[in-house]
């Protein structure tokens, strides 16, 4: 922790520490009265020593600090890994069983099947641990600190190099357990506890660090090693189709050989676009390319198809998918500006050297949060003459918004994504806890732990379709009062599932909801619920179905994007999929036209 700290505020630069004393900030008087109560006193911070400011800021919140030994620390890491068959430790994984044991919370009913033989020896278990770790090497070089350097690329190469033999040698020991000794579907979510998951993701790197060298030839090679096998990182496929098509239409008719009727270089350009076109074909019909890859490889066919002037006939057709851009609205309203603080205007203005502030108002920050004035009124009662006086309150740009599209007509919820998972945990709640083997491993789970990977698709796909077409064909409605009635008196503790939204509403948003589009959006998330729970736009609207004559209904997905804010990959791609389904999606752009300033 104390680490962590001093690495953060050694990089970021809003603050100035330089000269800082306890003295001068007068909002830490909290902290000071502790620190004087029990005899501590924080060492004055000097302008070369940021670390010991912040070392002694935190140990006089929390006194004395015992560190475990490294030994004892990755005891009960393994401890852990060994007991709920998970690499992912988190300080609630105790208060589960605790809070479950009082009867605070209450898990759905579920068969348990615990496995005894996960790891069949220690030496599996080590190599396991060891694997975690070279993993998250890779991740620190290329994704935790910048942009990677040369020397990193080439050091993650090396790592490849060294785990390709034995990533192969794993490949083929676990096809032949799924061959000959699982049973059907009960290795699923056990591969992940072997190290030949974990290398398949170094593997994957390892192709990107290639194409980066502009080692394509063996970059191909390593892809279809990749596509070949079908029980590891099965949500890459479609990342895997896509790269190795575009490097058969640019790059293989350089390395790879063409047949030998094509002599010239064109010919070997065109047999090699008919791979491509092949390539992305397959990747279509693959069942275990998710629905987010589609459109891509869509777009890539319908260019090489035009490319290789292909009859219209023998074309695919895509019309149906065709994305649109997302509608523009703009809401005006009244911006409220908060005046930096005496202390931050005192630090900035010395750090400035002429006893100017330089402080920027936050809302000038890009990605700040700004506050408005809610057009929504409010009743105020005065507590002496009991008169009520109609006000604006203050709220978020999306909470204006959202009060802006209810003057239009529209219900909504600013629930970024919310709403989404909550809907999924209603449709899928008997899928979520059907009998899967080894995803059961304890009584206090509130969800399969396959959830988050791409083994959960995998391991139910003939349930999830099922499901799939009873929401297409309108019987979300039915679904998600059944789950409510069994379980709305003993709140089910259920992944994603929220409580507190109106069950009618539901029921209006299930009837307003394209049927069609409602289960594309659910098999985005069955497919992907790990990677695709965020991003899903802020505010989610509705129009009320008349049930009497079966008209109107309308449903509504609105990005808020205020002057600072940008779209992200995530956001971009729910703008895709929601589109693609035929869902209607605004970009809602908040404009200031007035703002108000606040000491």
């Amino acid at each position: 922790l104390l680490r962590a700290f001093r690495r953060t505020s050694g990089k970021q630069t809003g603050l100035g520490w330089s000269g800082l004393k306890r003295s001068d900030t007068d909002e830490s008087t909290g902290s000071a009265g502790l620190a004087e109560e029990d005899g501590r006193e924080t060492p004055p911070a000097k302008a070369e020593n940021r670390d010991a400011h912040w070392v002694g800021k935190i140990l006089a919140e929390t006194g004395p600090c015992i560190r475990l030994s490294l030994p004892t620390l990755k005891l009960f890491e393994r401890v852990h890994l060994v007991f709920y068959r998970s690499t992912e430790w988190t300080e609630k994984s105790l208060t589960t069983i605790i809070l479950a044991r009082i009867a605070r919370w209450n898990f759905p009913e579920y068969i348990v099947s615990r496995s005894a033989n996960i790891f069949a020896s220690r030496s599996l278990l080590l190599e396991f641990e060891a694997s975690l770790r070279t993993q998250h090497r890779i991740d620190s070089m290329l994704e935790f600190n910048g942009t990677p350097t040369k020397d990193d690329l080439r050091l993650v190469l090396d790592i490849f190099e060294e785990v390709y033999p034995r990533w192969k040698a794993l490949l083929d020991e676990e096809q032949q357990k799924e061959d000959s000794i699982y049973a059907t579907g009960e290795g699923a979510y056990l591969r992940r506890l072997s190290p030949a998951w974990v290398y398949t993701r170094v593997v994957h790197k390892g192709a990107y660090i290639l194409g980066k060298f502009k080692q394509h030839e063996r970059e191909h090679q390593v892809l279809n090693e990749l596509l070949e096998q079908r029980l590891f990182h099965t949500s890459k496929r479609g990342d895997w189709y896509q790269r190795k098509a575009l490097l058969e239409e640019h790059y293989m008719h350089l390395h790879l050989p063409s047949p030998p009727d094509c002599k010239t270089t064109e010919a070997k350009k065109k047999h090699w676009k008919r791979m491509a076109l092949q390539t992305c074909e397959r990747g279509l019909q693959d069942q275990l390319t998710h629905l987010i890859f589609h459109h891509d490889l869509q777009k890539r066919t319908l260019k090489l198809e035009k490319q290789l002037k292909v009859p219209k006939r023998q074309q695919h057709e895509f019309s149906h998918v065709l994305l649109t851009k997302p509608a523009e609205r703009t809401f005006e309203g009244v911006r409220i500006e908060k005046s930096p603080s005496r202390n931050v205007s005192r630090r900035n203005s010395e750090q400035n050297g002429n006893g100017t502030s330089t402080a920027k108002p936050a809302s000038d920050r890009r990605g700040a949060k700004t506050i408005w004035l809610d057009p929504a009124l409010s009743t105020v009662v005065n507590e002496n003459t009991g008169e009520e006086t109609m006000v604006e309150g203050e709220c978020s740009v999306e909470d204006m918004c959202l009060s802006s599209y209810r003057a239009l007509g529209y219900k909504g919820y600013h629930s970024e994504g919310g709403i989404v998972r909550t809907l999924f945990a209603y449709l899928f709640f008997d899928v979520l806890f059907i009998y899967i083997p080894n995803v059961f491993q304890t009584e206090f789970q509130t969800c399969p732990l396959d959830l988050h990977t791409d083994g959960f698709y995998a391991a139910r796909m003939s349930e999830v379709n099922a499901r799939l077409n009873e929401i297409s064909n309108g019987e979300a409605g039915r679904l998600i009062t059944d789950v409510w009635e069994a379980h709305h008196e003993r709140k089910t503790c259920v992944v994603g599932l929220d409580w507190s939204f109106d069950i009618n509403d539901l029921l209006e948003i299930a009837s307003a909801f394209p049927a069609a589009a409602l289960s594309t959006v659910m098999k985005v998330m069955a497919q992907e619920y790990g990677q695709r729970g965020g991003g899903v736009p802020d505010l989610f609207l509705w129009k009320p179905r008349d049930e009497d004559t079966k008209a109107g209904g309308e449903v509504m997905f609105a990005e808020v994007k205020s002057e600072n804010d940008r779209l992200s990959d995530t956001q971009r791609m729910w703008i895709d999929v929601l589109s693609g389904a035929g869902v209607r999606v605004e970009l809602c752009h908040a404009l200031a036209k007035e703002v108000t300033t606040q000491g």
